[in-house]
């Protein structure tokens, strides 16, 4: 079964499917990424301490919101609050359900000084949260409040990554809508920094053998418990830029062999991921149905050949369910 289709014109409006995506300065705009992977990651520890736990660690990542990343409500007592990073006027912005706000401007300092003043910002709106000062996934483990080495904040590196984030979002989005098993939402995972999306074969999977630098291998073992074939992108690889990314966990016999669509997507064995680079992406005559060929492929080979059960996880259709392709007629 190949579900793969560009996304529907949205009703009212005219689909924006074939317009050019944006190219990304992605060879000089590393040293603002570090500087955001931490930031994100101390409002993504927020989230962690307080939100209530989820499977796979769900509860801990950010969204791509209209104007940049966020935490999403996370509950504090009987109030909500919500931690915005805004890359189009360059605000960071905590809103809380009492009407109390906190904002203050994204701009080049260290992370020692961000983490200080959202610190000294949930203070102020009487929200007290203890969180790991140690940052994950990297190897430059400093933590947060010692850390003046990553101190970088261009605001139109910060935009096109948002811009590149808004594409892959909506597209991944667009891709699981053939899928009705277990599947994740559409998420920023803060360690890594990337966005991602997992289907669930709904077996469990075999532990996870950790190793994940700066990482405990018991967050490993519980984000990779179930069998799954995972999608997403990534802002920034050293070796071929941003991409588009796939893998199946545990990796069937024959998946890093098995023909994948477009012809530029390849098999990492580094990795041990397929990988599309964006710029491939950008420069194909409808970049959406590129990057959704990658994905479908990548998962139709993973499924078949773990004997995933596709005929539950991707039935046709549902009593009581629109066809494919007319929810929005």
């Amino acid at each position: 079964m190949d579900h793969a289709r560009t996304p529907a014109t949205p009703r009212g409006g005219r689909t924006e499917t074939h317009q050019p995506w944006p190219e990304l300065p992605w060879r000089d705009w590393g040293a603002t990424l570090a500087t955001l992977h931490r930031w994100t990651q101390i409002a993504g520890k927020v989230r962690l301490a307080l939100a209530p736990p989820l499977n796979h660690f769900w509860h801990v990542v950010l969204y791509v919101s209209p104007r940049g990343l966020t935490t999403s409500p996370i509950p504090y007592g009987l109030r909500y609050f919500q931690i915005d990073f805004d890359f189009l006027d360059h605000r960071l912005l905590v809103g809380v359900s009492d009407g109390k706000v906190f904002q203050r401007s994204l701009q080049q300092e260290s992370v020692a000084r961000f983490y200080r003043e959202l610190t000294d910002g949930l203070r102020q709106l009487d929200i007290a949260v203890r969180i790991s000062p140690r940052p994950m996934e990297v190897a430059d483990a400093i933590p947060f409040p010692s850390d003046e080495k990553h101190a970088t904040y261009d605001p139109d590196h910060a935009t096109a990554f948002w811009r590149g984030l808004v594409q892959a979002d909506r597209v991944i989005k667009a891709f699981q809508t053939g899928f009705v098993g277990k599947a994740s939402p559409v998420h920023f995972f803060w360690g890594g920094f990337d966005l991602a999306t997992s289907r669930y074969s709904g077996r469990p999977a075999p532990r996870h053998p950790g190793g994940v630098m700066n990482c405990p291998d018991w967050v490993m073992e519980e984000a990779y418990c179930y069998e799954e074939s995972a999608t997403g992108w990534w802002p920034l690889n050293e070796r071929f830029g941003p991409a588009f990314y796939a893998y199946t966990y545990p990796e069937p016999a024959g998946y890093r062999t098995a023909g994948v669509r477009p012809d530029e997507a390849f098999f990492d064995s580094e990795l041990g991921e397929f990988i599309l680079p964006y710029d491939a992406v950008r420069q194909a005559p409808d970049p959406d149905a590129a990057v959704l060929a990658f994905f479908q492929s990548t998962y139709t080979a993973g499924a078949d050949l773990g004997g995933w059960d596709r005929r539950a996880l991707e039935p046709a259709a549902l009593p009581g369910r629109p066809p494919r392709g007319s929810w929005s007629r």
